[in-house]
């Protein structure tokens, strides 16, 4: 991963407005006005580790909302691909459409990648917790795909708990 320049806990979240899978405007603000927010970046839909990844938040997403926390995905996808990856995993969540690469280069999660000895440029698969005073409150890099989710829930209950957690 060279030059990725992530940002850090503590540091404020960069606000932005993306279209989700339905091509409704999804502000990060107006999220983190009611919940704290689990931003993952993912490379791209429809492939096996994404596939695993978002289908653990899936199938754990019914936690982070009891602890007051809204999941976002986030890829440089299109909306079209998001709907389908969305109705094909039947994720509750929703899964943002940065096709203009801004959110992935503000939030440092996009670069050059090496696999199989080719480079290339894409997403990095890089989680981000930020809380509802829109500072980062953890940051996961270098998740593995299927056991990521767990992970960042075991870390929800440890660190965002008690009043703060509680549903609005």
């Amino acid at each position: 991963m060279s030059g990725l320049s992530l940002l850090s806990v503590g540091m404020r979240a960069p606000d932005f407005a993306l279209p989700d899978q339905n091509e409704e405007e999804v502000r990060l603000s107006d999220v983190l006005r009611d919940k704290h927010v689990v931003l993952y970046f993912y490379p791209k839909d429809h492939t096996p580790g994404c596939t695993a990844e978002a289908e653990g938040f899936r199938d754990l997403y019914p936690e982070f909302q009891k602890l007051g926390v809204e999941v976002l995905g986030v890829s440089t996808d299109s909306v079209r691909s998001h709907r389908r990856f969305a109705e094909k995993l039947g994720l509750p969540f929703r899964i943002l459409s940065d096709s203009k690469k801004e959110v992935v280069r503000k939030y440092g999660v996009y670069g050059e990648k090496k696999r199989f000895g080719k480079v290339s440029w894409g997403t990095y698969r890089i989680t981000y917790v930020i809380g509802r005073d829109g500072l980062i409150k953890q940051v996961f890099s270098n998740v593995n795909a299927r056991t990521h989710p767990e992970e960042v829930l075991a870390w929800v209950r440890a660190h965002l708990s008690g009043s703060e957690n509680a549903e609005r």
